[in-house]
């Protein structure tokens, strides 16, 4: 028995699935904690357990963001924003059609959307990537995660941007 001080809405049942994600041929536990949901929302967070029910680091999608993913956002006119978007290597470039949006940002934005799943024993999860006050969806990070051994810790491990195309 543990107790851990996690919270979670109760819009949505936690998800719990055991697998081996580290690769030591062992199961953990892959905890998917709903902290809330709404129109153009959606937070999750992830917890991965081992056997004696210690707490697996996993790289935030925040770290990710700030080390792995470039972006840039420029006023092309009144009603067109151009997006780069890069990382691992990848670079995206779109144009996203915005009527009536006013702001500054020269960045997209993150946090709306994290979306935690599973998927061939793997973590995978879903950023949406914003611009905006009341976010405006430009694409969705897929982000899959690997265990690091020398680090002991899941990171990211490939990194896919798929565009809304608009």
């Amino acid at each position: 028995n543990k107790a851990f001080d996690w919270s979670f809405s109760t819009i949505e049942d936690p998800r719990i699935y055991y697998t081996d994600v580290t690769g030591d041929g062992k199961e953990e536990a892959v905890i998917i904690l709903n902290k809330g949901k709404g129109t153009g929302l959606n937070i999750d967070e992830l917890h991965v357990l081992d056997a004696d029910l210690s707490e697996i680091q996993v790289q935030s999608y925040q770290d990710i963001v700030a080390g792995q993913i470039e972006t840039g956002v420029t006023r092309k006119n009144d009603q067109t924003l151009a997006i780069k978007v890069k990382s691992q290597g990848k670079e995206h470039q779109f144009d996203y059609q915005v009527a009536g949006i006013n702001f500054k940002q020269d960045k997209l934005s993150f946090g709306g959307v994290v979306y935690y799943w599973m998927k061939n024993q793997q973590i995978v999860t879903t950023l949406g990537a914003s611009v905006g006050i009341s976010p405006q969806y430009v694409g969705d990070f897929q982000i899959t995660y690997k265990f690091d051994r020398a680090e002991n810790k899941l990171i990211a491990d490939q990194i896919r941007f798929e565009p809304v195309h608009r």
